[in-house]
């Protein structure tokens, strides 16, 4: 049991301070992370309240405190392998990779980074329908960093696959480093997807690790159009190294729309948001 002080009154007819820590951890042990917005929807509580509860975990030793959230220790102690994250969201991210598809034209030169969503944008580029030439010839080109894309693709006859070199990273399965790089520079292309670990009103898009940041940063500056794709649990979430701010960002394909002081910075910077539609 979590010790807590007493509820303050403006926690009356509420969830007591005990009552709110125990049900933060239980959001976080069936997500690993979670995000100020969401602990105020769940919770019914202010968020001035559900960051003092993020806090108190914190300086507890029970959570790890994020830019506009938290993650479990174990989320955070250690950056999680694409494997792992693979079934999560698995609807959602579907969902995502659906709409991203339908952005994409016939003959389009697509730039795909790693990571469990832009693996499922892959998987909706291979079935998509409008993209394959009645001729059998490659009717979308792919340029990838992430070995799994690559692997995804490779063997799709319409889909023309691009592999950037470089130093494998194990845990993303993502190409970095100066060889990578200087591919992206050489190139046109008309979008860059981008999977991201945070999307925050003040740090932009995030990942977690500086050189899939500066080879993401390349991708992007070779494309017409830069898409981004995160899940609903990425929003109002920040990873370590900044990616791109919300100006380089064309389009958001996300599953709920974003809310509050997100909502109000992708507005002003003038990004899309797309709402993927759920299944069924």
């Amino acid at each position: 049991m979590i010790e807590g002080g007493p509820a303050s009154p403006a926690d009356d007819g509420r969830l007591r301070r005990e009552e709110r820590l125990e049900r933060i951890l239980d959001l976080l042990a069936d997500r690993r992370r979670v995000s100020v917005a969401e602990v105020c929807a769940e919770l019914g509580a202010s968020p001035a309240t559900a960051r003092r509860d993020l806090d108190h975990l914190a300086e507890a030793k029970l959570v790890l405190r994020t830019h506009g959230g938290a993650s479990s220790l174990a989320a955070g102690g250690f950056e999680r392998t694409v494997a792992d994250r693979a079934g999560e969201r698995t609807a959602a991210k579907r969902a995502v990779g659906r709409a991203v598809a339908a952005l994409v034209g016939l003959g389009d030169a697509v730039g795909l980074n790693g990571g469990s969503t832009t693996t499922e944008v892959a998987r909706e580029l291979a079935r998509a329908d409008h993209l394959v030439p009645a001729d059998g010839s490659a009717g979308v080109t792919v340029v990838t960093n992430a070995l799994n894309v690559a692997y995804e693709l490779a063997v799709r006859p319409h889909v023309r696959v691009e592999l950037c070199g470089g130093t494998v990273r194990a845990r993303s399965l993502e190409i970095t480093g100066p060889p990578a790089r200087a591919f992206l520079e050489e190139l046109v292309l008309d979008v860059a997807v981008l999977g991201v670990d945070g999307v925050d009103a003040r740090f932009g898009t995030t990942t977690a690790d500086a050189g899939e940041a500066d080879v993401g940063r390349a991708m992007a500056a070779a494309a017409r159009r830069v898409v981004v794709v995160a899940d609903a649990a990425k929003l109002g979430a920040a990873g370590p190294r900044r990616l791109l701010g919300l100006d380089r960002v064309d389009v958001l394909v996300t599953d709920a729309a974003p809310a509050g002081e997100l909502a109000e910075a992708l507005a002003a910077a003038g990004v899309e948001v797309v709402v993927a539609p759920s299944e069924g």
